[in-house]
């Protein structure tokens, strides 16, 4: 039987990927008492990385806004693991940092981050609401628009 928050997610129609393996030398996530703390995510769905490129010059902040929230459902997807299996025992959304590839002087992260804020909210409604930095970067890992990174406290 899926728990509260996985059926929550199925009412909203939201499919969570699978927890994805690093591409490099870290680990996806790292529990520290309470506390799991969840590499960067990419926008990456069925093995493709979406919208690829600059904000403001390839993507486009609604597209950016997407890609972070595709983000989310990754981070989300790599809490779940950390956890068996088990959402409901996600207590808070602590912090999201979200890394924005933009063209020189954009300054629209905080509405690009929104995607993967709005998302944990949605997910996990009072329990969603966080702490956040929206940071700009000249260019990310595999030429990703969007990475977001969290700290979730759990059970």
């Amino acid at each position: 039987m899926a728990g509260k928050i996985d059926a929550h997610i199925q009412a909203l129609g939201m499919i969570l990927p699978a927890a994805s393996a690093p591409v490099a030398n870290y680990v996806p996530y790292v529990r520290s008492g309470n506390l799991v703390f969840v590499s960067g995510q990419l926008p990456m769905w069925d093995g493709q990385l979406k919208f690829p490129g600059l904000v403001g010059a390839e993507v486009s902040t609604d597209d950016a806004y997407q890609a972070a929230r595709i983000c989310g459902l990754n981070l989300i997807a790599q809490v779940k693991a950390a956890c068996n299996g088990d959402l409901d025992r996600v207590i808070q959304v602590v912090k999201l940092t979200g890394f924005v590839a933009g063209v020189a002087g954009f300054a629209d992260q905080p509405k690009v981050i929104n995607g993967a804020s709005d998302l944990m909210v949605e997910v996990f409604r009072d329990a969603g609401r966080h702490s956040r930095a929206a940071v700009g970067a000249p260019s990310l890992p595999r030429g990703a628009s969007v990475e977001v990174e969290a700290v979730f406290e759990v059970a």
